[in-house]
């Protein structure tokens, strides 16, 4: 099963120079893996009383290989690839098509993790129906799949303590520039009609939409420059955030290399309705973002002031996550050549 969304690249898509937001891609990104997951976990015989809606759980890192500019249709094709008892990976590739050449890239390629709830119920997960696997060894690197993120969801779950104070404008008389609190940023955001699925709760692109929007906040106070998403390691929803609650988005930078700066992504939800359930903790990511001149080649990251044993302690994470995704991609190139 399949599916292939495309729609043309607007101005308001864009900043200012013309490179495509990376929230926008990660949105349509996600609409498309909604569709297919959806589509798929109604497909099983019987299911007519209890219909079910996917809802995303986790996106595994995206890589935004090629920027994407105004004028330009993104093409973004879907396809599941495993499933679980309770979930399914869709993976997507976008391709941008140049409508004057008729030139193509790949653009962005990620994997999605959904898990279908109930519309009858939307607390109750429902199975999800079998998929028929090309051969065995499919299944089995499939398997092996789910269990890593599996395993990697339960090890962020115990990062979701730290709190995160939301500054939307620090005060820059007292932070000095290329500290953490220089370029911390937040954005609080109600939840509306408009960002949910038909039964209230919010599509998780929309969330990804927000959570890259303050991560280009943090990057361009920190750099002065045109900033662009590099990629994106694994989000995580931890728990949904329902119509009517106010988010808080919150961001602050935690790595930097010479070539690329780290960002930590919280997003706590606080319902205003129900408002003895308390705030929570419900989505959690790492940004990358490159620096850029007015032509589009890199720039060097200014490198950050560390102040603490905590901002020590996240950088020399990040610095890990860095090398390790380094080594990834050199592996990944010799495999392809």
């Amino acid at each position: 099963m399949s599916v292939t969304t495309a729609r043309i690249m607007r101005p308001d898509d864009a900043n200012i120079v013309g490179n495509v937001h990376g929230g926008t891609i990660l949105k349509m990104i996600e609409e498309a893996g909604c569709i297919i997951g959806t589509r798929h976990c109604n497909t099983q015989p019987g299911l007519s009383q209890d219909r079910c809606a996917a809802q995303l759980a986790r996106v595994e890192r995206t890589d935004f290989l090629y920027p994407m500019f105004i004028g330009e249709v993104a093409h973004v094709s879907a396809e599941i690839t495993y499933a679980s008892k309770h979930s399914v990976e869709v993976q997507v590739h976008v391709m941008s098509e140049n409508i004057l050449t008729g030139a193509t890239k790949m653009t962005n390629r990620a994997a999605l993790w959904y898990v279908p709830f109930s519309l009858e119920n939307v607390n109750n997960v429902t199975e999800v129906p079998p998929i028929k696997y090309a051969s065995p060894g499919q299944e089995e690197e499939g398997k092996k799949r789910y269990e890593a993120q599996k395993m990697e969801r339960l090890e962020t779950k115990e990062r979701n303590g730290e709190l995160l104070m939301p500054v939307s404008a620090p005060d820059r008389t007292t932070k000095e520039p290329y500290t953490v609190g220089f370029s911390q940023s937040s954005l609080i955001h109600l939840v509306g009609p408009s960002d949910c699925t038909l039964h209230g709760f919010v599509h998780g692109g929309v969330t990804m939409k927000l959570m890259d929007e303050v991560a280009g906040i943090v990057a361009a106070r920190h750099c002065k420059t045109n900033i662009v998403t590099a990629s994106v390691d694994a989000i995580n929803f931890h728990r949904k955030i329902m119509q009517g609650c106010v988010v808080t988005v919150s961001g602050r930078a935690t790595f930097a290399s010479n070539k690329s700066m780290e960002i930590e992504v919280f997003v706590d939800a606080d319902p205003l309705i129900e408002a003895e359930k308390g705030k929570y903790r419900a989505v959690t990511a790492f940004f990358t973002y490159i620096s850029l001149d007015m032509q589009g080649k890199p720039l060097p990251i200014p490198p950050m002031k560390l102040e603490g044993d905590g901002e020590q302690r996240r950088f020399e994470d990040g610095k890990m996550r860095y090398l390790q995704n380094k080594a990834k991609r050199l592996a990944d190139k010799e495999r392809q050549q």
